[in-house]
This record gives structure tokens, C-alpha cells and sequence, in this order.
């Protein structure tokens, strides 16, 4: 018997506490199956009751089948941004990686009915292009090809990355140099997707069927703005076969992202 399952991600923006009531309404609109969130600074402690209060509107509580909260390498301010997945699928095996990562990687291999379904949660450096490129080499890594073409496999993330196929147009370079944003390059890099997709993974946003809605981060300085993309859902071929719909959920002043969340049924 097959059923849908919803796969999202969304950057809960410096920890999200102040936030957290508008992020669990969020969670609760959206009604993920698999949810991964960045920057879940300070959530490893006693006190905090975040993964617990996101859990929860997931109708889950904390534990090794249901969540894994992934403790980053600390940043030099000693914040460590890490990184979330939360299941309603059973978690089968976890893992979270911080060799070769800034922050850290999670990875869980999920029990939908007996097929195996394997979620890695990213969120790659914000700061530099070629170290960015570096986490992105070792994210591929992580699946051979074998088991990303014939399996079902999921990349859920705050990339930092631009993807070609985004509807960028010539003014990007001079938009970003008004913003004083300079983490692309200069001109605007995309080696980080092109890699991703060379390797096999399919981007969710760009399979159909398809909404207009791509933007999930407008960046902005120096009284300019620009729109761009920085997270994505990334499947398997076969993965990518069953997708039902993707799409991008405006999140308001609850995170500055935008949340994207991929349906696909799985039999």
C-alpha cells in the first residue's frame, strides 16, 4: 500500500526561541512527516524546551526513534548552530557528523512500512564559497551512487548555495555587490548544486509539479534587497519519481527563510 509523506526543512533563524510559539503554528500549518531544522543554537541544553515544543506539534516526543538534535562544531563565538531532524517515521539508525563540517551534518535511515528511507540534514557554511564546495564533496560522500540511484534518499538543508536553474537573471553579481553580499563570488558561483545534481540528486523544486514560488531567502544591505534561494530538498531518482508536490511556505517574521517541504508518495 503506498501513502504520502511530507519532507520539509526550514533555518529557525538564530534559534528561534523568542520565536517559537510562530514556529511551532508553522510546524503544525505545514504537518511534516520529516522535518530538518539549522540553527538550533542553544537546544542541547537543560532548559530549553524547543525540540520538546517542536516535537510535540508533530504529535511526537523526544526520543531515539523520533528525533535527532545534531551538536555542531562551535563557531568561534562559541555559539554551536546545530542542526535538527524530527520523525514521525521510526528512526531506524542516527548519526551526526562534524568532521569536515563547520557546523554538522545529521543522518538517520527511517522505517516507512518496511522501505528504508535515508534523510541527511545540512546546513553548509554561510561564509566561504570554496570551503562551502569542500562540505558539499563530503555531503556526496555520504551516499554512493549506487544506493542514491535505486533508493530512496533525502537532502534537506540551508545549502548557502545558489542553484543555476533558479530564475537568476544578469543583474544577480550587481544586486548581491549593492547588498554587500559577497559569499557567492564574484561573478555568482553555483559549483555547490551543480555538484549535487551531477551526482545524482534531483532538486524537488525543479520536478514537476511545480509552483512559481523559488525564493526562500531575500537578502538584504545597504538599503538593497535581493532575492535568492538557500534551501532545498534534494531526492533520489526514484524519490523524485513518486514527488506529488513541492512547495515553498512563507513563514512571515517567524525565521528570515522560507520553509520547503517536498510531498511524495512512497509504495
Amino acid at each position: 500500500m503506498s501513502s504520502s509523506i511530507r519532507l520539509a526543512t526550514l533555518n529557525v533563524l538564530f534559534g528561534g526561541e523568542q520565536r517559537l510559539p510562530a514556529l511551532v503554528d508553522i510546524e503544525r500549518r505545514m504537518q511534516p512527516d520529516v522535518l530538518v531544522l539549522q540553527e538550533c543554537i542553544g537546544w542541547q541544553e537543560d532548559e530549553s524546551t524547543a525540540l520538546a515544543d517542536m516535537a510535540a506539534a508533530m504529535g511526537i516526543e523526544v526520543s531515539a526513534q523520533t528525533t535527532l538534535l545534531g551538536v555542531a562544531n562551535p563557531r568561534p563565538s562559541g555559539r554551536q548552530f546545530n542542526v535538527a531532524l524530527l520523525s514521525r517515521i521510526p528512526i531506524l539508525d542516527q548519526q551526526t557528523h562534524t568532521e569536515g563540517f563547520t557546523h554538522c551534518v545529521v543522518e538517520a535511515v527511517l522505517d516507512h512500512r518496511g522501505t528504508p528511507l535515508v534523510v541527511l540534514g545540512a546546513h553548509l557554511v554561510s561564509r566561504d564559497e570554496q570551503v562551502r564546495l569542500q562540505e558539499a564533496e563530503r555531503l556526496i560522500a555520504r551516499i554512493d551512487r549506487e544506493t542514491l540511484a535505486s533508493g530512496y534518499c533525502a537532502l534537506l538543508g540551508d545549502l548557502n548555495a545558489l542553484s543555476r536553474h533558479d530564475p537568476y537573471d544578469d543583474t544577480l553579481d550587481a544586486k548581491l555587490l549593492a547588498c554587500g553580499i559577497h559569499k557567492y563570488g564574484h561573478p555568482p558561483q553555483f559549483a555547490e548544486l551543480d555538484r549535487l545534481l551531477a551526482a545524482g540528486w534531483v532538486d524537488a523544486l525543479h520536478t514537476e509539479p511545480r509552483g512559481a514560488a523559488w525564493v526562500t531567502a531575500t537578502r538584504g544591505g545597504n538599503g538593497h534587497t535581493v532575492d535568492t534561494r538557500s534551501d532545498y530538498v534534494l531526492l533520489s531518482p526514484p524519490l523524485a519519481k513518486a514527488i506529488e508536490k513541492t512547495e515553498i511556505v512563507d513563514v512571515g517574521d517567524a525565521s528570515d527563510h522560507h520553509a520547503v517541504m517536498a510531498t511524495v508518495r512512497i509504495g
